[in-house]
């Protein structure tokens, strides 16, 4: 008997290992693979750029074209890293929170929310500095992902995924119209948050990164904090209590730093849907559903999608250029689909 328990705990820690390192590889893969679509970041545009050009815009110097552009899309490129993994994160604990397949920041309505936040504040209230962009977008998607969850909560079953995912669809074309409301009658603000709308890092600054990164990095080690007690809510209320995790303490948590990593992605970069539903997905294919991992992962291939949609879309309409948010939703769409005929929503 003794013999059969030591062979047992032997190959668990055995599978325990290979498991690591096959977690642990597959990181590598992808954070070369970043690393890769950021020098392409830099270096692709209406004009590509050189080595030479880089260094040179290293070493300070912003003569001629190429130095110029290296300095101007150093910033894009963080831009769009650090948009890629907070939507991806913030996709991927919103699943956990409410292990609903279809959760995400825009078919929540979230996005849309925080949008509609900001455009009141500029039309309304002559807010213009970002940092206060910010503060109001994380209020506006907090308000938001609190009614998209009551009214998914309404009625027999709770909040089921078909249910959240209505709700979010519902709440959100409400408050697009709203938002239309806002703009329509201001001509001086009209084209400018129209092309926010879109969603898009192509106005990135250094400046902006600085503001919106300590509200990122508060959001991501709320939900880092978070990880185990994920783990433990996908295996239900009753049984995640009876293990001695504190439900509605770890769901609250969770789900603000979730809130947070949206609302404030969305104050500099404008609503981009998609991310935060493709990432967590593709990343449980290929490490598992265990959340200190998935986490980590999806910052990674968020930040990864997003700059290879940045680049994508510099490529494909030179010498203009395609938003994010409109490559985002190409790619997303077909996903959600293929996501809803696989779960068989219609019968939850």
């Amino acid at each position: 008997m003794t013999t059969t328990l030591r062979a047992g705990h032997t190959t668990t820690a055995a599978l325990l290992r290979s498991a690591t390192r096959t977690r642990a590889l597959w990181l590598l893969v992808v954070l070369v693979a970043l690393l890769l679509l950021c020098v392409a970041s830099v270096t692709i545009g209406s004009r590509d750029v050189g080595l030479e050009d880089i260094l040179a815009a290293l070493g300070g110097s912003q003569d001629g074209f190429g130095p110029a552009a290296v300095a101007t899309r150093i910033p894009r490129t963080l831009l769009a890293v650090t948009a890629g993994a907070a939507l991806g994160v913030s996709g991927a604990v919103m699943q956990g929170v409410t292990r609903n397949p279809l959760a995400d920041p825009g078919i929540l309505g979230i996005n849309t929310g925080a949008s509609l936040a900001v455009v009141v504040g500029i039309a309304w209230f002559g807010l213009t500095s970002a940092s206060t962009y910010i503060w109001v977008a994380i209020a506006g998607a907090a308000l938001t992902a609190v009614l998209v969850y009551t009214l998914g909560s309404l009625g027999q079953g709770g909040a089921t995924p078909l249910k959240l995912a209505l709700a979010g669809a519902a709440t959100g074309a409400a408050l697009t119209s709203f938002i239309s409301a806002v703009v329509l009658p201001r001509s001086d603000i009209g084209d400018s948050v129209r092309s926010w709308q879109i969603g898009g890092v192509g106005g990135g600054t250094t400046a902006a990164v600085l503001q919106v990164a300590p509200f990122l990095l508060g959001g991501a080690l709320l939900c880092a904090l978070s990880a185990r007690g994920l783990n433990s809510l996908a295996l239900g209320d009753e049984l995640a209590a009876g293990l001695g995790e504190r439900v509605a303490l770890t769901r609250a948590a969770a789900s603000l730093g979730a809130v947070v990593l949206c609302g404030a992605t969305t104050a500099v970069t404008g609503p981009i849907g998609f991310v935060g539903l493709v990432v967590p997905h593709a990343c449980r294919l290929l490490i598992g559903p265990d959340h200190r991992w998935l986490l980590l992962f999806s910052a990674v291939v968020g930040a990864a999608l997003l700059t290879a949609a940045d680049v994508l879309g510099r490529i494909v309409a030179r010498p203009d250029e395609l938003a994010v948010g409109i490559l985002t939703a190409l790619l997303g769409a077909p996903v959600f689909i293929a996501i809803v005929r696989r779960q068989k929503l219609s019968h939850l």
